[in-house]
């Protein structure tokens, strides 16, 4: 067996850089285990038929890495597709999971998801996909997926009407968003601190909700701090331990926060977020709430 060299002693190639789609279900652990496994196949056969709509259902044949996770699935995409991903495949898959949920039986679960969307160097095995997509940036994605800001986002949201609340990271809002290669506008999106209580990690990243609803959203306390450190080593020290922000590292980028911690920072939305959330967080059936 060969042994695995130690980080930081020799060189290697970088691995390709690769979109990554990472997708979760709502309340999918408080549904009857009889019910997982359909569960569990019907997503990613839903986010199939997005893709097909959206014109990239080829990615869904071969792509670099597919893994299910019971609740969801990550899949690996050419880093080409990443506008048609933020757009129009958000859109497209609030659609499906729309027609769906509307046709489903009484009684039967909704399907409402949490998406991410990152980009970054992964190990591929084009022989074993299933066993590929290995690394830092598969392992962020995750994260960003069970942050707070998105888990709350879906949470407020009508359960009849907004199925998909999705988060990107800040990599794929700048190359994507902001230099306009996607159908969205950046004033679509809210900028964030995406955090993961009990784990060191905090990102800047960006959310994006295709069919907003319910009473006016906020993300309380989650928006970035004006003091927020995101480079590399800031985040490994975890979001307690943050140091003066030494100058906009953003080049300008007029989304960053203006002013403190005091309340939530929502300069770039169209009425996306506002307000307060309350209530709890629960999974709605046809017929009823549990």
């Amino acid at each position: 067996m060969t042994a695995i060299p130690a980080p930081f002693t020799t060189t290697r190639e970088l691995p390709p850089y690769t979109g990554i789609l990472a997708v979760d279900a709502k309340g999918f652990t408080g549904e009857p285990g009889s019910t997982h496994q359909q569960v569990s196949d019907l997503i990613p056969r839903l986010a199939e038929e997005a893709a097909q709509r959206s014109g990239f259902g080829e990615a869904w044949t071969m792509p670099p890495f597919f893994a299910g996770t019971g609740d969801g699935f990550a899949i690996g995409v050419p880093t080409r597709l990443l506008p048609a991903l933020v757009h129009p495949f958000l859109a497209t898959l609030q659609e499906v999971l729309a027609e769906y949920n509307n046709g489903s039986r009484r009684g039967t679960p909704l399907i409402r998801l949490r998406v991410a969307l990152h980009v970054g160097p992964v190990a591929l095995d084009a022989d074993r996909r299933h066993l590929g997509g290995n690394g830092t940036a598969r392992n962020e994605a995750h994260r960003l997926l069970d942050s707070e800001p998105v888990r709350l986002m879906l949470a407020a949201g009508s359960a009849e009407v907004t199925y998909v609340a999705a988060v990107l990271s800040d990599r794929v809002f700048q190359d994507v968003v902001a230099a306009g290669f996607t159908g969205r506008h950046p004033d679509q999106f809210v900028e964030v601190a995406a955090t993961v209580p009990g784990k060191q990690f905090s990102q800047r990243a960006w959310i994006y909700v295709p069919e907003p609803s319910g009473s006016p959203l906020v993300l309380p306390r989650l928006s970035p701090p004006a003091t927020q450190d995101w480079s590399a080593a800031g985040a490994r020290k975890g979001r307690d331990d943050e140091r003066p922000d030494s100058g906009d590292r953003s080049g300008g980028d007029r989304r960053r926060p203006r002013g403190g911690t005091g309340g939530p920072y929502v300069g770039h939305n169209t009425g996306q977020v506002a307000g307060t959330v309350s209530g709890g967080m629960h999974q709605s059936h046809r017929g009823g709430e549990a």
